[in-house]
């Protein structure tokens, strides 16, 4: 689990392993991870773009972006949180994702709010 808050905005974040969706025998390990997203400030503040960076345990790293989450853009007002369930697979049986929340407040300002480092592990994996 990761936590991280900027300017107010907290993200948390949570993964979990998909055992029925991973194929171990082929380099396949399917993950899935519920992010919530809270205005802990006194602004109203729009998600409006993502970037994840995805790493293996191999080093292969991949960066993802694009606009919104899971079709959405969220408007959050103070003391708003809004939560999702994503997917990620990866090649390993470990890895870690981290990235960023492109933010515009009320008052168009523009800022990143950091979602810090999580793992992506098999439980067997990292025993």
């Amino acid at each position: 689990m990761s936590e991280q808050t900027t300017r107010g905005i907290h993200v948390k974040v949570e993964s979990f392993h998909i055992p029925e969706r991973s194929r171990p025998d082929q380099d396949y390990y399917f993950f899935a991870y519920q992010v919530t997203i809270s205005n802990l400030s006194s602004r109203t503040a729009q998600l409006v773009s993502r970037k994840w960076v995805i790493m293996d345990s191999e080093g292969h790293v991949e960066t993802v972006e694009g606009l919104g989450v899971v079709g959405e853009q969220p408007v959050l007002k103070p003391g708003d949180s809004f939560q999702y369930t994503s997917f990620c697979p990866l090649q390993t049986p470990v890895g870690s994702m981290h990235g960023e929340y492109r933010m515009v407040s009320e008052d168009e300002e523009q800022f990143e709010a950091e979602i810090a480092p999580f793992s992506l592990a098999v439980p067997t994996a990292v025993n």
